[in-house]
């Protein structure tokens, strides 16, 4: 796996940075990979391959411009040759947030403010250019658990029934998002990186490539209920009230949103974590579907989710519901 791809020399020497050595850095669950560069007299940066036809650098490469464009802080492009998946940006370093709590678990609370309000920040702007976070989208994501988990439960479902309710429960939230804002879709404690070694400082984003025009909600639902690491109900209760207070308020019906992109993205990670060890052999993301489930049960239990949680009632046995989700041993 950490053979180095043809076309790294030939793309780094085009772009000066040949004399550079390189270092391959742990991927994420695409097929994109990454390398740091490092100059024997100082300097680094990062190095994406994204090979068509599995990947296409160009969706990352048009966010990042206008994230940098609008006084965001997305890494600065450095060099791209978009048709061969090469992408050369500025290194925001190792200090991901994740990592960092982990290692710092006091800092917990001023890393997730400082989060927030990089949200309220993203959320002043005008929408960016990008495509339009529609019902179809939010439906087709949250079947991928019909698609996916329940398949491998060995459960037969009312796939129709789920879809229609997914219409019905997300249909207020659609006319409430609207003009929308830039919403990056992965937006957690993996994709942030603290730039200046420290929790409370200036955060770098990354992983923004899957950018829509949607609902102020869902990149906060995002963060919050976090399907990689645990966020305590009481961090999160406090985050979000942290985030009302910062962009100047908020209604029962953006907590009932909130609640319903909640059920939205963890019904859709189900789906994508079972994909990810059916289809792509990547056994370790079922390990997280529990935490995903537990949020799921939260969100499901919020009235404005009425009428999936009856779907749920109807189609998930009480045992793998107690066992949020998880798969047999």
């Amino acid at each position: 796996m950490n053979q180095i791809p043809q076309g790294l020399a030939e793309f780094t020497a085009r772009v000066g940075w040949a004399d550079a050595q390189v270092q391959p850095l742990p991927g994420d669950a695409s097929f994109r990979r990454y390398f740091r560069l490092a100059r024997a007299g100082g300097g680094s940066a990062m190095l994406m391959h994204a090979p068509p036809p599995h990947e296409d650098p160009a969706p990352f490469l048009h966010v990042a411009h206008w994230l940098n464009a609008s006084g965001m802080r997305a890494p600065a492009i450095l060099a791209e040759d978009a048709a061969a998946g090469w992408v050369l940006t500025e290194d925001f370093g190792d200090d991901r947030m994740r990592d960092w709590l982990d290692a710092n678990p006091a800092d917990e609370r001023s890393a997730y403010e400082s989060a927030v309000e990089a949200l309220v920040a993203l959320h002043r702007l005008p929408p960016g250019p990008f495509a339009p976070y529609d019902m179809a989208t939010y439906v087709r994501e949250a079947t991928l658990l019909t698609e996916w988990w329940c398949p491998a439960q060995g459960l037969s479902v009312d796939v129709a029934g789920y879809a229609a309710t997914w219409e019905e429960v997300l249909a207020p939230a659609l006319t409430r998002q609207q003009p929308g804002v830039t919403v990056l879709r992965d937006y957690h404690a993996e994709n942030i990186m603290l730039l200046a070694g420290k929790a409370g400082g200036p955060q770098g984003l990354i992983d923004f490539q899957d950018a829509l025009v949607g609902h102020p909600a869902y990149d906060l639902v995002s963060l919050l209920q976090d399907a990689r690491r645990d966020v305590s109900e009481d961090l999160e209760t406090a985050m979000l009230l942290h985030y009302v207070h910062h962009a100047g308020g908020a209604d029962e019906d953006f907590l009932a949103d909130y609640a319903r992109l909640g059920a939205q993205r963890n019904a859709k990670i189900v789906g994508i974590f079972t994909r990810l060890d059916r289809r792509d052999g990547k056994p370790k993301y079922l390990g997280m579907i529990p935490r995903v489930w537990a949020a799921l049960e939260r969100d499901l239990a919020h009235p404005a989710l009425a009428p999936v949680a009856r779907w749920f009632d109807a189609n998930i046995p009480d045992t793998l519901r107690f066992a949020h989700g998880a798969f047999a041993t």
